[in-house]
């Protein structure tokens, strides 16, 4: 093994849920780990032993040891991490404002410069957040280079290799689910990139050109995926029209091989499928390419949210044309089921909707007891079930937790007055009976108006 008796060290430069796993995986390869964070409090707290992963405990388990042993440390000091290391490796979020769409690469950049005022010859860093394409090679290359007086694939090792994991199974992403891809600045970067990710990667590495390649193929796994969603939202639209129900429709052309229909949603969330068109989208514009499909896919999946509450307003008006009473319970605050992740919620731009047309809204969530941005809406968040569905005449799934499916469409709507609307933004409940006194409405085009 490579690592064997802890001679090498790492540094892990971002410390938040792709982070600790990338710790954790470097921690079961034998690798020392110096643990690097801008919040003081987490960095306290990892060097009691105090970790917080509940998504995964082998996670957890795995750095509380590490710290017992004196295997991993953490600190804020990004300079002194990078001298006492020999890999550093980035892992830092990188972002979109949603409002101007521009993209925000200064974490990366921070991280870069420090590990540049420590880096010594013979060292190696790789990137792993994801990153617009040429980042690599036009942004850290020239902050490394230029605060450490060395020359990349010269002096240092430079490479990309692009996190692929999913939190919930991370770890299990790292380790056994996916190849690694890696792509350095040069050749003898790319290599021992992939001599280091061998120790850790058991279905192998996929070396590739350059760290561009490397950062394209990431992007576009992103971006396949938003265009087809949003490609799966329209057509649902069309099967709701037609009357009939996509998921139908869907199951019957996908028992040919060739196609690959996704499933239609009220919303993608998280900071992964939404930015990263926007990364694309950047260099393209710079490199005067229009990428109209992708733009078109995203704007289609950003107007989810809204379609969503336009056809839930439209079927309680059948209902009762007052609309009274202005009353909603949406079901998940997290962006998808499972996890206590709220980034980019589309529930957050449910909400916004629902409140310019009168409605007071109130949420729940089984995974989620505080959420500081639903106080800035003066939006409660109730942890009972059958309270918060209580008094209302619209119901909205928004996550498909598995605490909502275990619970059944019956059960929830049991406490909730008749006639109500139940918009399934989920799917969640397509295949279930719909009792009495509701109308049930899935994003997927179902409708069983049992009132």
């Amino acid at each position: 093994m490579f690592f064997k008796n802890n001679k090498i060290t790492a540094s892990v430069y971002g410390l938040g849920k792709v982070g600790l796993p990338l710790v954790a995986a470097w921690l079961r390869a034998g690798a020392k780990v110096i643990g690097v964070d801008i919040h003081p409090d987490l960095v306290e707290k990892l060097n009691r032993g105090v970790v917080s992963y509940p998504e995964e405990r082998e996670v957890e388990d795995t750095i509380i040891k590490a710290v017992e042993a004196g295997n991993f440390t953490a600190t804020t000091d990004g300079v002194q991490a990078s001298r006492d290391s020999d890999v550093k490796i980035i892992i830092v979020p990188t972002k979109v404002d949603m409002e101007t769409k521009q993209v925000d690469l200064t974490a990366l950049q921070d991280a870069a410069k420090k590990i540049s005022l420590g880096l010594k010859r013979g060292d190696m860093v790789i990137v792993e957040s994801t990153v617009p394409p040429l980042t690599t090679e036009k942004i850290v290359k020239p902050i490394l280079e230029k605060g450490s007086g060395l020359k990349a694939e010269k002096d240092f090792g430079l490479a990309y290799s692009p996190e692929r994991v999913m939190v919930g199974h991370a770890l299990k992403d790292i380790e056994e689910n996916y190849p690694k891809v890696v792509g350095g600045v040069g050749e003898r970067s790319t290599l021992v990139a992939c001599k280091l990710y061998e120790n850790i990667a058991k279905k192998g590495v996929i070396a590739v050109s350059n760290s561009t390649v490397a950062e394209t193929a990431k992007v576009f796994e992103g971006i396949y995926r938003d265009v087809n969603i949003a490609l799966a939202n329209e057509l649902s639209r069309l099967c709701s029209a037609l009357g009939i129900d996509f998921m139908e429709v869907r199951k019957a052309a996908n028992s040919q091989p060739y196609c690959h229909l996704h499933l239609p949603g009220i919303g993608v969330g998280g900071l992964c499928i939404p930015v990263y068109p926007y990364f694309a989208l950047k260099v393209a514009s710079e490199k005067g390419v229009e990428l109209s499909l992708t733009r078109t896919g995203r704007l289609i999946n950003e107007k989810a949210p809204v379609t969503a509450v336009e056809t839930a307003l439209n079927a309680l008006k059948e209902v009762s044309p007052s609309l009274e009473p202005k009353k909603c319970a949406i079901l998940g605050l997290a962006f998808r089921g499972n996890v206590a992740d709220t980034r980019l919620s589309p529930t957050y731009d449910i909400i916004d909707e629902l409140k310019m047309h009168g409605f007071e809204v109130k949420v729940h969530d089984p995974l989620i007891r505080e959420d500081p941005v639903l106080e800035s809406k003066n939006t409660p968040l109730l942890n009972d079930l059958r309270a918060v569905v209580r008094d209302v005449s619209l119901i909205i799934l928004s996550t498909d937790h598995l605490t909502y499916k275990k619970h059944g469409l019956k059960t929830i709507v049991s406490d909730a007055p008749r006639p109500v609307v139940f918009l399934d933004g989920r799917n969640l409940f397509v295949e279930e009976d719909v009792p009495p006194g509701v109308y049930y409405i899935s994003i997927s085009g179902r409708r069983v108006k049992n009132v």
